[in-house]
C-alpha cells in the first residue's frame, strides 16, 4: 500500500519514520525543504520528493499513485491542502488543524468516494475520540472538559515553552477566539482569558487558558456545557496577552522605514529560535479529558488522563510521538478497513465505534502512549 505524506516537519517526519517500519506501506515523503528530506533519505526505505506544496495543482500530482495520504503540513496550508487530496479522490488522514470549517467539503469528499479523517493529533485528536466514547456511554452528556499542552521539562526563561510546529500555528492559538459552550450555547471568550491552576501528579502547578480546541466538538456532540483549555506554566498567558494586546500579533502590514512588513512575521521569526525544541531536548505531553453525564440515572464521570514524556532511545519528542502516532495508528485504521465512512470525519465519529477505539488505544499503547480511564460514579 502506497502512502504519501506531506510535509516532513519534526511531527511529519516521525509519522515518516514510524510508517516506513511497516512492511506493508511504500512511504513517499514530501516537502519543500530538502535538508528534512535527506534526513529521511538516509535509511533507505522512504522515497522522497521536494515539492512546493502551497500549490494545489502541485499536491494533486503528488498524491496521485497514493493509496493513503497524510496531510503533515501548517495550518495556513492545511484546508487548500485536504480539498485538494479530496479533489485527487484520495483517502487522507490530516493533522494541518486548519481554522476553516472542513464540513464544507463533505459533499465534495462524499462525491469523490473519500474517507477524510481530519484534525488526528492529540488534541484535537484522540482528545475527540475519547469525547465521543465518553459520551456514546451515556444516555445524557452534561459536560466535557479539556485540558491539554506541550511543554520542555527544562523551563527557560522569558517563556518557559517550545513547540515542536510552527510557530504561526502557536501564535493563531493565543489570538483565535475561544468558542465554547455555556447553557447550551456557543459563546465566543478571547483566547488566554479566564486563567485557572491546576495541579497535576508528578508535574506540578500548571496554568490553563481558554483556546479555540474544540472546533467540531460544538457541531457533534451534545452537551451544554463544554471547553477547552491549553496548559502551560504560570506565567506564560501573561506574557503572551501582553504581546497580542502590544501589536506584535497583527496580520495589518505596517510600515517600518519604508519597507512593509507584518508584525506577525517578525514576531515568528523572532520566537522561532526561543521556541524551537532542540535534539536531545526533552518535552512532555500532558492531557485530561473529563466527561460528565448520566447513564441509567446515575451520574457519571468519565475521566482520561496522558501523560507522556521524550523519548531518548529514538530521540523522537512527545509532542511528535503524541500526534504523530495519532495519525499513524488512523492510517493503520483505515488500511485495515476497521473506518470506511466515505466523506469528511472528525475523529470523535470514530470515537462513536469500540472497535475503533481500541484499535487506536492499543496502537498507541504499544508505542508508549498510554491513556488511563477512570471511571466513577454519585
Amino acid at each position: 500500500m502506497k502512502i504519501v505524506v506531506l510535509g516532513a516537519g519534526l511531527v511529519g517526519s516521525a509519522i515518516v519514520r514510524d510508517l516506513a517500519m511497516d512492511s506493508r506501506f511504500q512511504v513517499t515523503a514530501v516537502d519543500a525543504n530538502p535538508d528534512r528530506l535527506k534526513k529521511l533519505a538516509d535509511g533507505g526505505k522512504v522515497r522522497t520528493i521536494a515539492a512546493d506544496l502551497s500549490r494545489p495543482e502541485e499536491v494533486r500530482r503528488q498524491v496521485r499513485e497514493a493509496d493513503i495520504v497524510v496531510d503533515a503540513l501548517p495550518g495556513f496550508l492545511g484546508f487548500r491542502t485536504f480539498r485538494a487530496v479530496i479533489e485527487a479522490g484520495k483517502n487522507v488522514v490530516d493533522i494541518a488543524f486548519f481554522p476553516e470549517d472542513p464540513f464544507e467539503l463533505e459533499e465534495l469528499a462524499r462525491k469523490r468516494g473519500v474517507t477524510a479523517i481530519m484534525d488526528c493529533g492529540v488534541a484535537p485528536g484522540m482528545s475527540n475520540v475519547l469525547v465521543g466514547y465518553a459520551s456514546n456511554q451515556l444516555d445524557e452528556t452534561e459536560s466535557v472538559r479539556i485540558y491539554v499542552g506541550g511543554l520542555p521539562v527544562v523551563r527557560r526563561w522569558p517563556y518557559e515553552y517550545k513547540a515542536v510546529f510552527s510557530p504561526i500555528d502557536v501564535i493563531e492559538e493565543y489570538t483565535r477566539p475561544a468558542r465554547i459552550v455555556e447553557h447550551g450555547q456557543v459563546v465566543v471568550r478571547e483566547a488566554l482569558s479566564e486563567v485557572e491552576l491546576i495541579d497535576f501528579p508528578e508535574i506540578g502547578t500548571l496554568e490553563a487558558f481558554n483556546t479555540d480546541g474544540l472546533r467540531t466538538l460544538i457541531r457533534t456532540i451534545p452537551a451544554p456545557d463544554m471547553r477547552e483549555k491549553t496548559l502551560r506554566y504560570p506565567g506564560h498567558a501573561e506574557k503572551m496577552r501582553l504581546l497580542r494586546e502590544s501589536g506584535f500579533f497583527r496580520t495589518e502590514p505596517v510600515d517600518v522605514q519604508g519597507n512593509i512588513v507584518r508584525p506577525i512575521d517578525v514576531t515568528a521569526r523572532l520566537l522561532f529560535p526561543l521556541w524551537q525544541l532542540r535534539e536531545g531536548e526533552e518535552d512532555l505531553t500532558i492531557m485530561r479529558v473529563e466527561v460528565i453525564g448520566k447513564r441509567e440515572g446515575k451520574r457519571m464521570h468519565i475521566r482520561y488522563d496522558l501523560l507522556d514524556r521524550y523519548d531518548v532511545q529514538s530521540g523522537i519528542h512527545s509532542m511528535a510521538r503524541t500526534t504523530g502516532y495519532t495519525a499513524t495508528t488512523t492510517v493503520r485504521l483505515l488500511a485495515q478497513g476497521l473506518y470506511q465512512r466515505k466523506g469528511v470525519s472528525p475523529p470523535e465519529y470514530l470515537g462513536r465505534d469500540g472497535q475503533c477505539v481500541t484499535f487506536l488505544l492499543d496502537g498507541l499503547r504499544e508505542k508508549g502512549v498510554v491513556y488511563q480511564e477512570t471511571i466513577f460514579s454519585e
